[in-house]
C-alpha cells in the first residue's frame, strides 16, 4: 500500500493521551522496549524519549521531509476542523472542550513532533514502513501500540489486513494495544469479533478493556493481546 503526498491528512495526539488511550502506567512507560505504530505527527515518541523512555515510532509519512509535513498539516488543518465542527455531535467535549481548544492542542503536538522529527537521528527513533509487514525482529519490543488506525478505517481498509496486522504486531512485540474500537462515524468496528475470535484460535488472548479516555462517543475501550 504506497502512500502520496496528497493523500496524508496528519494530526498526532499527544504523551498525556497516550497515556489514557492505552492506560499506560509510569513504569510501562520507563521501563518497556515501546513501538508506535501509525504515529503520524504525534508529540509521543518525542516526549516520551526527553523522559528517557525507549520508543520507534513507524509510519509511512516518514518519507517525507519536516518542511513537508508541516505543510501537509498546513494544508489540511481547517477541513479537520470544519469537519469537526460538522460533526459535533459524535464526540464527546469534556476534557476537550471545544473545537477551537482541540485545534490548539492538536497543533501544540505536531509542533513538538516536528521540532523532534527535524533534530532526531530517522532511522533511530522514526521509521517510515507500514503494515501488515514491519521491519523488526520477532518479540523486539515489549508494548505495541496503535492509535487511531486500525479498526478506525473499517470502510477503507478490508478485514484481511486487519487481520495480517495483528498477527504482525503480534510477532513484534509481546504485547499489543489497540485504540479506538469505533471507526470514523463513531460506530463499533465489525472487525472486533472476527480478530478477536481469529486471535484466540491461535491462542493469543484478546481483551476489550476500559481506558480513562473518551473523545468520540463510545470510543473508550482498546484491544489488549497477550500471549
Amino acid at each position: 500500500m504506497t502512500i502520496t503526498y496528497n493523500e496524508i491528512k496528519p494530526w498526532g495526539r499527544s504523551l498525556a493521551e497516550y497515556v489514557k488511550m492505552f492506560n499506560l502506567t509510569a513504569d510501562e512507560l520507563k521501563l518497556s522496549r515501546i513501538l508506535g505504530c501509525g504515529d503520524g505527527p504525534a508529540s509521543f515518541n518525542a516526549e516520551l524519549s526527553a523522559m528517557g523512555g525507549r520508543v520507534i515510532s513507524v509510519d509511512p509519512i516518514y518519507q517525507f521531509s519536516g518542511l513537508q509535513i508541516n505543510q501537509r498539516i498546513k494544508e489540511i488543518y481547517d477541513d479537520v476542523i470544519s469537519q469537526t465542527e460538522m460533526n459535533k455531535d459524535k464526540f464527546v467535549w469534556k476534557e476537550i472542550s471545544s473545537v477551537e481548544e482541540l485545534g490548539r492542542i492538536r497543533q501544540g503536538a505536531m509542533s513538538k513532533f516536528l521540532d523532534d522529527f527535524e533534530k532526531a537521528p530517522k532511522k533511530d527513533r522514526y521509521v517510515c514502513s507500514e503494515l501488515p509487514f514491519l521491519p523488526f525482529r520477532e518479540k523486539e519490543f515489549d508494548l505495541a501500540l496503535c492509535s487511531h488506525f486500525l479498526f478506525l478505517y473499517s470502510d477503507n481498509l478490508s478485514l484481511d489486513f486487519h487481520l495480517g496486522s495483528l498477527k504482525e504486531l503480534c510477532r513484534v512485540a509481546k504485547e499489543v494495544r489497540i485504540f479506538p474500537l469505533v471507526d470514523l462515524n463513531a460506530k463499533r468496528s465489525a472487525y472486533i469479533a472476527p480478530s478477536i475470535a481469529l486471535l484466540k484460535s491461535e491462542g493469543i488472548q484478546a481483551t476489550e478493556e476500559t481506558v480513562p479516555y473518551e473523545f468520540q462517543k463510545g470510543g473508550n475501550t482498546m484491544l489488549r493481546i497477550r500471549r
